[in-house]
């Protein structure tokens, strides 16, 4: 855990979780306003769901090594497996969005983040706050590029395809 990520744990005591829920769930939220006004099928409540479960299973998950995993001799307790199988959890979710009609495929965008969101859940679950500011900083000015250069793209392809129509009735006139 980086340094500020632990001073805020070791200030807030007992209290850290809570705030691990909040802010994940705030996360969840943003992401969620941003799909909403999309008008994508997963909006603000489906994301904010998805980050707030994923931090409060990592939460219980490392949480409950700490309580029981000196109940019995030779037991083993991996603080991260309860948060593993979010990730399978996440998959099948994203599969639900994800449609197939004729060759167009929609909702692969929407089922990439919620599996980001997860991971966003879980990392602000595990108490990497500066990590995951730093991720979701860095994928919103690399989605502002990637819509800057679509939406550039598709003005280039409505006007070479205006051409191309052009060249074809100046050639059919002929």
């Amino acid at each position: 855990m980086l340094a500020t990520d632990h001073f805020i744990s070791s200030l807030l005591g007992q209290y850290d979780w809570l705030l691990r829920i909040l802010v994940a769930s705030f996360l969840g939220f943003m992401i969620g306003l941003n799909r909403t006004h999309k008008h994508k099928p997963a909006g603000v409540k489906t994301y904010m769901y998805v980050t707030a479960a994923s931090a409060l299973i990592t939460i219980v998950s490392i949480q409950s090594v700490t309580l029981y995993a000196g109940m019995r001799e030779h037991t083993m307790m991996d603080p991260m497996r309860l948060a593993a199988q979010i990730v399978t959890g996440l998959g099948f979710i994203g599969a639900g969005v994800i449609l197939k009609n004729g060759v167009k495929v929609v909702g692969l965008t929407s089922a990439a983040m919620i599996f980001f969101s997860g991971g966003i859940g879980i990392g602000i679950g595990a108490g990497f706050y500066t990590l995951i500011v730093f991720a979701l900083i860095v994928t919103s000015i690399f989605v502002r590029i990637g819509e800057w250069i679509e939406k550039r793209g598709e003005k280039r392809g409505g006007r070479d395809r205006d051409k191309r129509e052009e060249e074809s009735e100046v050639s059919e006139a002929e």
